[in-house]
């Protein structure tokens, strides 16, 4: 993020894999911090009618910190089914490694269209905003307006799925 006086925060690079349809690792890559560190997700109970899902994972700590990392737990559920509203919510705690404290976390992903979403994400400390859409059926890419103690900046995102050769 450019406004943001953190190398972390300007570039980050992600490479993760779908290990099981319940886990994900993969690697992140800080190139401007030369910081690289493990992402990984685990859903431990999925979201049934009743219930919402459980997710633990870990990755770089909030934006905006210059080093280590964060570990987390979430409860999430998507409520179009109760609330004919195409949202769904999230609650959790993160503990941050360079806060060295447990906040609470939380945030609603809101489904525009087949093609477009926006995650509103608190993460703690700041308030966040990502509008993506998916462009064919590999490729999203984003806006994201990141709140860094009151001031406002604006960056991009991009990403890209594809299946391993052994996969296919």
């Amino acid at each position: 993020m450019p406004g943001i006086d953190v190398d972390r925060a300007r570039w980050r690079t992600t490479l993760a894999y779908q290990i099981t349809p319940t886990l994900s690792a993969g690697i992140e890559y800080n190139p401007l911090a030369d910081d690289v560190g493990l992402i990984a997700n685990w859903l431990a109970l999925p979201e049934t009618d009743d219930a919402p899902a459980l997710i633990f994972g870990t990755s770089s700590d909030r934006i905006g910190t210059p080093e280590r990392r964060a570990v987390y737990g979430t409860l999430s559920k998507d409520l179009e089914a109760w609330t004919m509203l195409p949202i769904a919510p999230y609650l959790g705690l993160a503990y941050s490694g360079y806060d060295e404290e447990v906040n609470v976390i939380g945030g609603l992903v809101v489904r525009w269209s087949a093609d477009w979403s926006s995650t509103h994400i608190w993460d703690g400390h700041n308030l966040h905003h990502l509008l993506e859409t998916t462009i064919g059926e590999r490729h999203n890419v984003g806006l994201l307006v990141v709140e860094q103690d009151g001031a406002y900046d604006v960056g991009l995102t991009y990403s890209i799925s594809f299946s391993m050769p052994w996969e296919k």
